[in-house]
């Protein structure tokens, strides 16, 4: 039950947590005191403006967030001070929220174009801290265990009574700018455990969960590290046994123990000694962790086990290894592989796998920080950087990339991949290299045979139609294959992270008129929403969607790779024919 613990990865979450658990849990007390809980989840949100620029320029997330984090505390504190109003920290975490969120949305959107590795940051994963994460929680932690010894009883005048804290001797503004800095130090700090966004999860929610039990203020904190430990240990365990994501069942776990809490005092207070209902709540909190778990697809037969990081890899080497291999696909049908955050069993999996094959040019960059927290020594193959028709990427755009992703829209290249998958499994298991050639043989001719037909149905529809507007950039190899011409896209980069602005998509809305373009496609993983409402707006219609960067449910048309293409293909000769024609490829 307990084994858990002897995971690598879990115990540098648990060393994370647990040095967290000291600053988070005193710091939190005074959160709750002073009334500082939507400037604590603001400041971490608000470090935005500095992941996207770290990640643009390319140095530490945790510096650009700290000091992101820092200049609004400053801000915060400087209007404070001017405006005599310590004590309507809310209004004014407000106004500073709102321009350090404006200044990260114009850096994302038109500066850097920054995707999933922000988003990662702001949703964390206690998964993949490492010894950095540590130390700066650690320094985190131990300042603001010095900050709240030194300075406890300035905090307590000023919250008491901010109008005459002068008189009482607090006439100095720098306690209470220390004390916001300290806050959005730890929030930062925060980021590796549970992100931006779950940062409430150990800096409020446990502090106002020991309040309600707690009327001194020493034994209030000490309970609320004690808790924030607790939760935190619980949570990561929680989190690994279920396969849910360990910030999201830390906050769960932190929000359903206030909830226990909070109906248990409150049927004391009635009289009513009852058991029931916080033994009702904490199976609810349970219940609520169990159904946002999720399983690693494990399919195939007795022989090495192998790890594919998206859905399409992952059918391709099933396809290739048949019954000799045993295939642990990373992504479910529909996940988009942009911003997935790795699962605890993730790493469990990759720990005992022989070969692990990933996709490349940044679309599942974070199956690195997987193998490293495994622990294991698997042979890792990077099929993007081996396939031999390459569409150019964003070298400073969101993906940092040399080369556009999606290069099994090309099925050259996916003849290429099948290649290499063939001869990193004969490596891995030689004994059975006779059925995964025949496997890859098989497998080689149906691919040149979907190539063959796609080529046929889009050469019967006149080049003057072939004009294509997709939800996202990830068809300019498919476009470039078969010769279509790519009018935009309505979120204009290879990533599903970036965001369209408003003259991006009016500008987009006029070419589709002028270009005369009859059909806008959604994508089968994206909402649609978007790509409709420009159909609308220009005439075009939006109806047939298109499985671009993942594979779809069973049973779907796009199931398998060979599906995906087909489908794909259909739906571009329909849209582009209006209806008139389609394509149906034999022998599939």
């Amino acid at each position: 039950m307990f084994d858990v613990f002897q995971l690598p990865f879990v115990q540098r979450g648990l060393v994370e947590i647990l040095v967290l658990s000291l600053g988070a849990g005193v710091i939190g007390t005074w959160i709750v005191l002073r009334g500082l809980a939507f400037y604590s989840h603001a400041v971490g949100t608000a470090a935005f403006p500095g992941l996207v620029l770290a990640d643009g320029i390319g140095f530490s997330a945790t510096l650009g967030a700290a000091g992101t984090g820092l200049l609004v505390a400053l801000g915060v504190g400087a209007l404070a001070r001017r405006e005599g109003a310590a004590d309507r920290y809310d209004s004014l975490t407000a106004l500073v929220l709102v321009g350090a969120l404006a200044s990260g949305v114009i850096l994302a959107s038109d500066v850097f174009r920054s995707g999933a590795n922000v988003e990662t940051l702001l949703f964390g994963s206690l998964l993949l801290v490492d010894g950095g994460d540590i130390a700066f929680a650690a320094v985190a932690s131990g300042l603001s265990l010095v900050g709240a010894y030194l300075l406890h009883t300035r905090w307590l005048i000023t919250g008491f009574d901010a109008r005459t804290a002068p008189a009482l001797g607090a006439r100095s503004g720098l306690p209470d700018a220390i004390l916001l800095g300290l806050v959005a130090l730890l929030a930062v700090a925060a980021l590796a455990t549970l992100g931006a966004l779950l940062a409430t999860a150990v800096l409020v929610v446990p502090a106002a969960t020991t309040r309600l039990l707690c009327t001194r203020l020493p034994t209030w904190q000490l309970a609320t590290v004690l808790l924030v430990a607790v939760e935190g240990v619980v949570g990561l365990w929680i989190s690994v046994e279920a396969n849910a994501p360990p910030g999201a069942a830390i906050a769960v776990l932190s929000a359903g123990v206030f909830t226990v809490v909070a109906i248990g005092r409150a049927l004391v207070r009635r009289g009513r000694r009852s058991r029931r209902g916080p033994v009702l709540a904490a199976l609810a909190v349970v219940g609520l962790v169990a159904a946002g778990c999720g399983d690693t697809a494990e399919s195939g037969g007795s022989g090495i086990k192998v790890v594919a990081t998206t859905t399409q890899l992952g059918d391709i080497v099933r396809a290739v290894g048949g019954e000799d291999v045993r295939v642990v696909q990373i992504l479910k049908p529909n996940t988009d592989p942009h911003d997935y955050e790795p699962r605890p069993r993730d790493v469990q999996e990759t720990a005992g796998a022989k070969v692990v094959f990933v996709s490349g040019d940044n679309l599942d960059s974070w199956m690195a920080d997987v193998v490293e927290q495994s622990g294991g020594s698997p042979t890792v193959v990077d099929l993007g950087a081996l396939v031999p028709e390459r569409v150019p990427g964003e070298r400073d755009g969101d993906e940092a990339s040399e080369y556009d992703p999606h290069w099994w829209h090309d099925p050259r290249n996916v003849v290429a991949a099948v290649g290499q998958i063939r001869a990193a499994l004969v490596k891995a298991e030689p004994e059975r290299a006779a059925a995964i050639e025949a496997g890859a043989t098989r497998y080689l001719a149906r691919v040149r045979a979907l190539d063959a037909g796609i080529q046929a149905c889009v050469d019967a529809v006149p080049a003057a139609q072939r004009k294509l507007v997709t939800d996202h950039d990830a068809f300019g190899y498919f476009a470039r294959r078969y010769g279509i011409t790519v009018v935009g896209a309505v979120i204009p980069s290879q990533s599903t992270q970036a965001q369209p602005s408003a003259g991006e998509i009016s500008d987009l809305a006029q070419l589709i008129r002028r270009e005369r373009v009859k059909a806008v496609f959604p994508e089968s993983s994206l909402n649609d929403k978007l790509a409709q409402a420009i159909a609308r707006q220009t005439g075009a219609t939006a109806g047939r969607e298109l499985y671009g960067d993942t594979l779809g449910e069973a049973g779907s048309a796009g199931a398998t790779y060979l599906g995906m293409e087909r489908a794909n293909a259909d739906a571009m000769v329909r849209g582009f024919t209006g209806g008139a024609s389609g394509c149906a490829i034999q022998g599939l």
